[in-house]
């Protein structure tokens, strides 16, 4: 068989995504956040980028001499809106048309006044409060280390506390070491570590170094109410039916009344199951939201949260060089990094213009929700934003993941007022969270005594015209952290 070279000419359609679509597109999902600290890395990263000093610094964009804008190649394109596929604007600068170039000087004003609007602007009595700060904590091992050291154990006993509390989780719990392990680490005997945890299991807070919650339970029973003989037996005999609310089997067994029992109970759920969350050194994240729905008389007023987020413009001092240089590499780097400042700035600019447009679709369907409530939360879908406002798809999902809106009714991801629909009897449709919202309110009114089990709960919410399965009731049910009627049930 002969082999041989040719050439042939073939025609392709190909989708080609412009590193400047790219960068859109990835600001756009990014998190507020995450904007930030991409903010920040790109002006380390960029000399030709920079933060404004303060709000009243005028942005000169072009030559204050002749007052003529930049070179038309260093001049981005007017496209407002989503982020879509590569369209004639989105190509290479230094083939643009003189017609594809808006002015940047407009452009870069319209991003200064964007932040708020034209009719509101956001004070600090419209930001959400902060409850709560973070401090440096002692952990627990500092705290449990600072009592050995105090305590009256010897010096080897102390060396074998030190192993043993370093062995503990963040509940305070001695998981997965025996008896034996402790020994052979410390090179003591087996009765000598289990002396030292006996003292160990004194130390505050009462129940730390509990090998299960049964023991954590019992020392502190011990601890706090030495007297109560039926409380510690109700902890070494009677969990297992206390779970599955048997409360005539407790009673049975402890040969007590109902209304003891239920003491005993009240009493055991005052004790703590994780003595050692006290001194979790989690970090506290707040959620800081991306926009603002803001109530002005009857009408809902969509404004971005710009705080924190720095005002970036291009460097003069790079400009005037660039117009300076004749030629060469230096001015070919030049020429790039303010085409990226400027593209950066563009599609930061894109980004809270999408966010908005969103959310005021989101306030004009869900108006009801605002006016009156989760109960009132009408079905969503994408789709419905999407064809609202313009856009495709899976702008809005990038748009809505991990943003946040501050409302006169909490805070919320704006994923949250998307719904899947739920049939009624009278063929008007329901959101889930609506069916969610009036689930737990049923849950919340029934009698303790006698909780309602899931086929009770589908039975009254068709009493309400909302025809829903068993098996979804139970899902709306564990979603909301709610036990099944078995295990709801409660002496009164």
């Amino acid at each position: 068989m002969e082999i041989r070279q040719d050439l042939s000419q073939k025609l392709l359609q190909t989708l080609v995504i412009t590193p400047q679509l790219k960068l859109a597109i990835r600001l756009l999902q990014l998190s507020r956040l995450e904007l930030a600290e991409e903010v920040q890395m790109q002006l380390e990263g960029n000399p030709a980028l920079e933060e404004e000093a303060s709000a009243e610094e005028s942005i000169q964009y072009s030559d204050p001499a002749t007052e003529k804008p930049l070179p038309n190649e260093l001049t981005p394109h007017n496209h407002e809106g989503e982020v879509e596929a590569p369209e004639e604007g989105v190509r290479d600068f230094d083939t643009r048309s003189r017609d594809d170039i808006e002015n940047w000087q407009n452009f870069v004003d319209d991003y200064n006044r964007f932040s708020t609007g034209p009719t509101l602007r956001v004070t600090n009595e419209d930001y959400p409060s902060v409850e709560a700060t973070v401090g440096n904590r002692t952990t627990l091992v500092e705290h449990l280390t600072s009592q050995l050291s105090l305590s009256d154990l010897t010096p080897r006993e102390q060396q074998v506390g030190l192993w043993l509390i370093g062995n503990l989780n963040d509940d305070g719990y001695l998981v997965d070491v025996t008896a034996q392990e402790a020994a052979d680490a410390s090179g003591e005997s087996v009765p000598f570590v289990q002396n030292v945890l006996k003292q160990l299991q004194a130390f505050d807070p009462i129940g730390v170094f509990a090998r299960d919650l049964q023991e954590c339970l019992m020392l502190q029973a011990k601890f706090y109410h030495p007297e109560m003989t039926n409380l510690h037996l109700l902890i070494e005999n009677h969990l297992h039916d206390l779970e599955r609310r048997h409360f005539h089997v407790i009673a049975r067994g402890l040969k007590a009344d109902l209304d003891e029992v239920k003491e005993l109970v009240e009493t055991l759920q005052r004790l703590e199951p994780r003595p050692g969350r006290a001194f979790a050194s989690d970090d506290v994240i707040y959620i800081q939201p991306d926009v603002f729905v803001i109530k002005v008389g009857d009408e809902y007023i969509t404004t971005l949260n710009e705080d924190g987020l720095p005002k970036l413009r291009i460097s003069q001092y790079y400009e005037q060089t660039l117009k300076e240089l004749e030629g060469g590499e230096t001015k070919d780097y030049i020429k790039d990094k303010i085409r990226s400042a400027m593209w950066l700035i563009r599609s930061i600019h894109q980004r809270q213009s999408t966010i908005r447009k969103v959310t005021e679709s989101i306030v004009r369907f869900q108006r009801d929700f605002f006016d009156h409530g989760v109960s009132h939360l009408r079905p969503l879908v994408l789709r419905d934003v999407a064809e609202d406002v313009g856009m495709h798809e899976s702008t809005i999902s990038r748009v809505t993941t991990n943003k946040y809106v501050h409302t006169p009714r909490g805070i919320f991801e704006l994923k949250y007022f998307f719904n899947s629909r739920i049939s009624s009897v009278q063929g008007e449709d329901q959101s889930s969270e609506g069916v969610k919202s009036r689930l737990k309110a049923l849950i919340e009114a029934e009698d303790p005594s006698k909780p309602m089990s899931d086929l009770e709960l589908v039975n009254k919410l068709r009493e309400e015209n909302i025809v829903i399965a068993r098996r979804t009731v139970a899902k709306y049910r564990e979603a909301l952290g709610i036990l099944p009627s078995s295990r709801r049930r409660r002496l009164v």
